[in-house]
């Protein structure tokens, strides 16, 4: 079995204008049965843990999370990635984002991500830079952020429709192209309408806001950067757009609340409830919201 690259999955993905979705693992017994659901409907995705679910719930660590993928991984239907490292996290913590990274692509990870979009926009470039110069060693791509995809702050937010109407926070098109060229990234996550599930609070039990996304925004975007493009906050927006936006450059797409919720909801009664739940929900996800059944096939069409 020839084992193509995270890279060479997402510029596949992008090519046939489909998505390839990440399932954040907030909860290490949730790996198996995301991995089962992505091999039952022959699906490609990424398992992939952001720092916050380590920190705010019970992946435990970068560690725990490759030891875990090790034991149930199915390099047919999915490579690791790590997810946000931010260079300020959502506490308004400075985090030192370079160490956390060095630990992944040291332990094996297969892509990563460092989210400097809370920086101004030079110690962004710097940040993601930095990087993607250590990552480029290792020949592990690198995922960067630019914009404010709101929702993992612990403040109150303005409404969603405040927020769609003014375009407050959305990626600036000219701003993505020079931190694509400044920076060297391979894939940009992008802020067009969507928004994170709330992981704090009575929030974080709460139905998610059903997102929209601005497509002619994401357009422009695309046009000035030529990479794959990463949506963030994929959980409930609507299957229109997110059709459209699969058209338009989005070759990644995270999945967390749509997962998570259910195997939360199960757990009082066992674990294998739980796990069944979130089974089930990745099921729903890839088949009636994404309808990426069968995707490995155009992803990684070599691993038989």
């Amino acid at each position: 079995m020839r084992i193509l690259s995270a890279n060479a999955c997402m510029l596949n993905a992008r090519r046939a204008g489909t998505v390839i979705p990440a399932f954040n693992i907030p909860y290490l017994p949730m790996m198996a049965p995301i991995v089962a659901a992505l091999r039952d409907t022959e699906a490609f995705g990424l398992i992939t843990v952001a720092r916050l679910e380590w920190i705010k719930f019970e992946s435990r660590s970068p560690r725990a999370i490759y030891e875990e993928y090790q034991r149930v991984k199915d390099e047919r239907f999915t490579r690791l990635h790590l997810d946000h490292v931010p260079a300020i996290d959502e506490d308004d913590m400075r985090v030192d984002y370079e160490a956390v990274i060095r630990e992944a692509i040291e332990l094996g990870y297969e892509s990563v991500m460092v989210d400097g979009s809370r920086l101004p926009l030079d110690e962004n470039i710097q940040a993601t830079r930095k990087i993607v110069d250590i990552a480029r060693t290792a020949g592990v791509p690198v995922e960067g952020e630019l914009g404010a995809v709101f929702g993992h702050e612990t403040g109150p937010l303005p409404s969603y429709e405040e927020l769609y109407a003014t375009g407050k926070g959305f990626t600036d098109p000219e701003d993505a192209r020079r931190f694509v060229e400044e920076t060297g990234v391979s894939w940009l996550s992008v802020a067009v309408g969507n928004v994170h599930g709330a992981i704090s609070g009575v929030a974080r039990h709460s139905k998610k806001v059903q997102a929209r996304l601005n497509i002619e925004h994401l357009r422009r975007i695309h046009q000035k950067v030529g990479i794959p493009l990463v949506l963030h906050g994929g959980s409930g927006i609507k299957k229109e757009c997110l059709r459209d936006a699969f058209q338009h450059g989005i070759a990644k797409i995270n999945i967390a609340t749509a997962i998570r919720q259910p195997y939360e909801r199960a757990l009082p009664q066992s674990v294998s409830a739980a796990q069944t739940a979130a089974y089930e929900a990745a099921v729903r996800v890839l088949t009636d919201e994404l309808q990426v059944r069968g995707s490995r096939h155009h992803i990684n069409p070599e691993a038989e």
